[in-house]
């Protein structure tokens, strides 16, 4: 519904949020408008009253956009030297939360009206494309949204239909993909998540790489996803180059787990970014080989090594833990020494910051809600398709992430400090 400007130059719509108040409903007219009604199928059926008016009120709107568009009334005379006219109807069926009706569009002899209600080849009223999409990044099968729009809105829905509705967010995902980034992120996180898609007829394995910056604001967003046969260094560089040619100056830190080569691909692409080794992934690749029932004993014992003042402290305590274990665990020692400039950067900030560079939980806090979505999926049938569901499943998912990571403030001057001259004013 709409109500004019002050100016009366556009309509524009009336908006929940309005402090102006409604005009309310005479109740002479719902009573003559509930005479007949006997039963909820009278209100809510796919004939009742609410179907109804809503087909009766759409019809007398266009016909007002119509009037407004020509700016003459129905069954005037137009005005001088004006040769576009009023040039009949045409019908279409709409699906709506009430089920489907039939509304007569409004036309015009020189075919340059275009509703606003309906716009044209709209075939839903009221946000019903909206809602599909909505169920289908909630992790929903087509056969699942069909049944539920059946139950809840006693509505009959193609899977074509729901698969046209998906595809309608390509676009929006190929300008997501492309957009332009941010110069400057502090803090960057990349990690891959593993999901089944069918690739050249044959259900495989493939690794979706994820990233997510950490602004200067202190909000998080997704940077982009991107699908490859396995998670390698060399994906990871055409990665991040493409990151550059989207506007990324600087990274101040990128956090990772512990793949081969990709210190030296993020050196290539950023080579003042300090790399910055996941701590749990480190633990978690070290005690592969550790008896169930010792391992938590020997994690005890590595904790000295990464909450140590700084790295000369822990260079003391890894000293400790070699002479201790050294002949029992040779495994575990040679995979903390073998990668000791990859993960004790950290150990030169403050603990501000230490609590949210020493490890890639950010993302793999989102992997954990992408799993919900995925896990009813048992497959996808192609990387596009992965893609799309993935990148609805985001969209959710930031809308959750709410504000500034913690204690930013004080993180950010820390960063100012150590890393002068690399921060915008």
């Amino acid at each position: 519904m709409t109500r004019p400007t002050k100016n009366k130059t556009q309509a524009q719509p009336l908006t929940f949020n309005q402090k102006e108040k409604r005009k309310p409903i005479r109740p002479e007219l719902l009573d003559e408008l509930l005479g007949d009604y006997k039963s909820p199928d009278d209100l809510i059926g796919e004939s009742g009253l609410l179907n109804e008016l809503t087909r009766a009120l759409v019809n007398r709107a266009m016909q007002a956009e119509l009037t407004e568009h020509l700016g003459y009334e129905n069954g005037k005379e137009p005005p001088k030297d004006q040769t576009n006219r009023r040039n009949g109807q045409r019908g279409k069926s709409l699906r709506s939360d009430q089920g489907n009706f039939e509304i007569e569009v409004p036309r015009d002899r020189e075919g340059t009206f275009e509703p606003m209600l309906v716009p044209k080849h709209s075939r839903e009223f009221r946000g019903f494309d909206e809602k599909i999409v909505l169920m289908y990044a909630r992790g929903m099968t087509v056969r699942d949204i069909q049944a539920h729009l059946k139950d809840l809105y006693k509505v009959e829905v193609s899977p074509e239909l729901i698969s046209r509705v998906t595809d309608e967010v390509v676009d929006e995902l190929r300008a997501w993909q492309q957009r332009p980034l941010e110069e400057v992120y502090p803090i960057v996180y990349i990690d891959a998540l593993v999901v089944k898609i069918r690739h050249k007829g044959v259900v495989q394995n493939r690794a979706v790489h994820v990233v997510v910056g950490v602004r200067l604001d202190g909000r998080k967003e997704v940077l982009g996803m991107w699908i490859a046969a396995t998670e390698g260094a060399k994906f990871w560089l055409s990665i991040l180059t493409e990151l550059k040619q989207r506007g990324v100056r600087d990274i101040l830190v990128l956090c990772a787990d512990g793949l081969k080569g990709l210190p030296q691909a993020v050196e290539a692409t950023f080579p003042e970014t300090i790399f910055q080794t996941c701590i749990v992934h480190l633990i978690r690749s070290s005690m592969r080989y550790v008896p169930w029932n010792e391992r938590r004993a020997l994690c005890a014992e590595l904790r000295t090594l990464y909450t140590a003042v700084d790295e000369e402290a822990a260079m003391v305590a890894f000293e400790r833990f070699e002479e201790a274990h050294g002949a029992k665990y040779p495994t575990v020692v040679r995979a903390w020494r073998d990668r000791w400039e990859e993960w004790t950067p950290f150990l030169t900030f403050p603990q501000e910051i230490r609590r949210i560079i020493y490890t890639t939980n950010a993302i793999e806090a989102l992997h954990r809600q992408l799993r919900k979505v995925l896990k009813t999926r048992g497959h996808l049938p192609s990387d596009d398709a992965a893609l799309k569901l993935l990148f609805l499943a985001v969209r959710n998912a930031e809308a959750t992430w709410g504000g500034r990571t913690r204690n930013w403030t004080k993180a950010l001057m820390q960063f100012a400090i150590h890393f002068e001259g690399r921060l915008p004013q």
